[in-house]
């Protein structure tokens, strides 16, 4: 071999491990990105199953406020049937 072949051959050896060398810092750096990223779906996860909870105790407590609603109006509605019972048992019983 020749002096320039060995040259060249260190030279290119050198940039092959410049090149490795970057690589490698990069993948680091995208390994520490996917890990804050892993991190923040964990917590976003977390936030939606917290507001899917909150949503759901959000829904029965207005299904109970509209089922307490009905409840009154459906005894409101009773009350003055039972107030036109009362009156037509009471003009029955007068024109005996």
């Amino acid at each position: 071999m020749s002096e320039k072949t060995i040259v060249d051959f260190q030279t290119k050896v050198r940039a092959l491990i410049l090149q490795f060398q970057s690589l490698k810092k990069e993948n680091e750096e995208l390994y520490v990105m996917l890990e804050k990223n892993e991190d923040d779906v964990r917590q976003l996860r977390q936030q939606l199953q917290d507001k899917q909870r909150e949503f759901d105790a959000f829904k029965a407590a207005k299904m109970l406020e509209v089922a307490d609603g009905d409840i009154q109006s459906a005894r409101e509605r009773l009350a003055k049937l039972i107030r036109d019972v009362n009156k037509c048992i009471a003009v029955l019983s007068e024109q005996k």
